[in-house]
C-alpha cells in the first residue's frame, strides 16, 4: 500500500479534471501527479529520509505529500506558528532531508545544515523540471510524521504508515464518487491530521481542492462564493467566527453552492451548531471525531442524525446533537473501565479503538497498541443504548474531588445549557480540604449571569460535588488554531486565586 496510489487511481479516472485551486493557480489531476513524480525523482536521487514542510498551505504541500510517498521519504509538516526555539528543536529531529520553507521564515528558524531549504515556489519549479514520468513506488512503510502539541513535555512524533492512511481512505470514501462540479474548501493547516486526510479524501473522491493559505472568516466566505465551493471542513471556533461574519456582513452572502460542512477537532458548543443549522438550512452537517494516531476520523454524527436530533421531541434523541455519532464500519470501538472491562450504556470509561487505520505508534518509543490491538485514545466517554458516542474530555483532565472522579465535560454541558452562558471551561484547582475543587471559566452570552444562580442551575442538574466552587467570567476561552481548548491555560489563570475567591475579567 502507498498513498500515492490514491492519486494515480484518480488520474486514471479523470486526468483532466481540476484537482487543486490555490494562489499558485490550477492543477489538473494529471498535472498534480506529474509534479509529484518530478519532485520524487529529485528526492529519490538525493536519498533524503525526510521531506519537511514548514509554511502555510500552498500547492507545494500536496505535491510534497505525494512526492515523498513515491520517493520513500517521510513527509513531515511542521507547525509554523511555533516559536523559533521550538521549531529549532523539531527540525533537529528530522534530518537529513529537504526543507520546504518560505524565504522569510529561514532566517527566523535557522534550520540545521543537514536540512536543505527550498522555497515552495522553487520546489514547484524543480518539480516541473524533474520529469513527470512514472517512478517506482518506494517501499518505505512510513508515510507521514506529525508532532503532537507537546503540552506536557517534548512533542511526540506520531507515526502514520501508508497502510494506516490508505486503509482509512478506502474504508471511508467512495472512489470517484464526486461530480465534476464538486469542490472542497480546505482551511485547516497542513501540519494537522485533518489537513492531511482532507487532501487524500478529496483526491480519492475526485473532488477539486480549494486551498486557503490561512483561515480568515471573510476570506472563507469569499472563497465559497467565488469558487462555488460545495464541501468544507472547519473546527468549532472557525464555524462560530464564520457565523459572526455572515450575520455582521451587512449584505446577503451567496452560499447556495455549499452542500456540506464537516466539523471536528474540538468540542462543538450546542448553541453554535444549532445556530449554524438554522442559518444554513440547506447544508448537511457532519461531526467527525478522530485523532492523529487513528489517521483521522473514527466516528461520525451524520447529517440525518443532525436533523433528527434537532427536530425530535424525544430528549434521548435530541441530546445526540452533542454526540460524535457512531463508529465507522472499518473500526472497532470500545469503552473500557479501569479494569479493562467493557462499560455498559451510559457508563463513562476510556475510549479504545482498533482497526487497520489505527497507528498508535510514536517515533523513538514504538507502538502503544496493546496485545489485543486496542489503542487507548485517553479520551473519556460513553455510548448510549443505540451506540452513539459521547465525549467527556481527556482522562488527564478528570477532577478528583475527595476521591470522586468528576468529568469537566458534564459540568460544562450543564453550564452551557444556561441562557446566560455562551461558552464554559471547567478545570480542577488545588484545594486543601478536598484535594481538588471545581473551577469554571465562563464566557457570558450577554451580561454576566449571577454566580449563585449558575451554581443553583448546576446543582439542579448534577450532584452537588459538581457545582463550581470558583467562577471567573472571561471575554473568551483559550483555544488553539484547531479549536482545542487549552485547559492548562485556563487552570493557570485560576492559580493566583485564594480559596473560594471569585474573579471577573473584562
Amino acid at each position: 500500500m502507498n498513498i500515492a496510489t490514491l492519486l494515480e487511481m484518480a488520474v486514471e479516472a479523470h486526468p483532466d479534471r481540476i484537482a487543486l485551486s490555490s494562489t499558485d493557480g490550477h492543477l489538473s489531476y494529471a498535472e498534480l501527479l506529474g509534479l509529484a513524480r518530478g519532485a520524487a525523482r529529485l528526492l529519490a536521487g538525493e536519498q533524503h529520509p525526510f521531506l519537511v514542510y514548514l509554511d502555510v498551505s500552498s500547492a507545494a504541500a500536496p505535491v510534497a505529500l505525494f512526492a515523498a510517498a513515491l520517493a520513500g521519504s517521510v513527509y513531515v509538516p511542521l507547525n509554523y506558528r511555533l516559536s523559533a526555539d521550538a521549531l529549532s528543536q523539531l527540525l533537529a529531529r528530522v534530518t537529513p532531508g529537504r526543507l520546504i520553507i518560505s524565504d522569510q521564515r529561514v532566517a527566523g528558524t535557522n534550520p540545521p545544515s543537514a536540512l536543505v531549504p527550498l522555497s515552495p515556489a522553487a520546489f514547484l519549479d524543480l518539480a516541473s523540471q524533474g520529469g513527470g514520468i512514472p517512478v517506482d513506488q518506494a517501499d518505505e512503510p512510513i508515510a507521514v510524521q506529525l508532532f503532537t502539541s507537546g503540552t506536557t513535555g517534548q512533542p511526540k512524533a506520531a507515526i502514520l504508515r501508508h497502510e494506516n492512511l490508505f486503509s482509512y481512505i478506502v474504508g471511508s470514501v467512495e472512489f470517484a464518487s464526486a461530480g465534476g462540479d464538486e469542490s472542497t474548501l480546505i482551511c485547516v493547516p497542513p501540519y494537522h491530521i485533518a489537513g492531511i486526510s482532507a487532501v487524500l479524501s478529496a483526491i480519492y473522491a475526485g473532488r477539486r481542492i480549494v486551498q486557503l493559505a490561512d483561515f480568515d472568516p471573510g476570506a472563507w466566505l469569499r472563497a465559497i462564493e467565488t469558487e462555488r465551493v460545495t464541501h468544507a471542513f472547519v473546527v468549532p471556533t472557525m464555524l462560530g467566527r464564520i457565523l459572526d461574519e455572515v450575520e455582521a456582513g451587512g449584505r446577503d452572502r451567496d452560499l447556495s453552492s455549499l452542500r456540506a460542512i464537516a466539523y471536528g477537532g474540538g468540542r462543538m458548543p450546542l448553541p453554535v451548531i444549532e445556530r449554524a443549522m438554522a442559518r444554513l438550512p440547506h447544508v448537511d452537517f457532519t461531526n467527525a471525531y478522530g485523532l492523529t494516531e487513528t489517521s483521522s476520523t473514527i466516528s461520525l454524527l451524520d447529517p440525518a442524525a443532525h436533523r433528527s436530533a434537532r427536530t425530535s421531541s424525544d430528549p434521548a434523541i435530541r441530546r445526540r446533537l452533542g454526540s460524535v455519532g457512531q463508529p465507522l464500519p472499518s473500526v472497532e470501538l470500545a469503552v473500557l473501565d479501569g479494569e479493562g472491562l467493557p462499560c455498559g450504556p451510559e457508563q463513562v470509561g476510556r475510549i479504545h479503538v482498533r482497526g487497520a487505520q489505527v497507528s498508535g505508534e510514536y517515533g523513538g518509543t514504538g507502538s502503544s497498541v496493546d496485545p489485543r490491538g486496542w489503542f487507548d485514545t485517553k479520551d473519556l466517554g460513553f455510548v448510549d443504548a443505540d451506540g452513539y458516542l459521547f465525549l467527556e474530555g481527556r482522562a488527564d483532565d478528570v477532577i478528583v474531588r475527595g476521591g470522586e472522579n468528576i468529568s469537566p465535560g458534564e459540568v460544562e454541558e450543564a453550564l452551557c445549557a444556561h441562557r446566560g452562558v455562551a461558552d464554559a471551561a471547567v478545570v480542577g484547582v488545588p484545594d486543601e480540604e478536598w484535594g481538588e475543587a471545581v473551577a469554571a471559566a465562563i464566557v457570558p452570552s450577554e451580561a454576566a449571569p449571577d454566580m449563585e444562580e449558575l451554581r443553583t442551575w448546576v446543582r439542579s442538574r448534577l450532584r452537588s460535588s459538581r457545582v463550581p466552587q470558583h467562577i471567573r467570567f472571561v471575554q473568551a476561552l483559550p483555544y488553539n488554531d484547531m479549536g482545542k481548548l487549552l485547559r492548562r491555560v485556563v487552570r493557570s489563570e485560576f492559580a493566583p486565586a485564594s480559596p473560594r475567591e471569585d474573579d471577573h475579567e473584562g
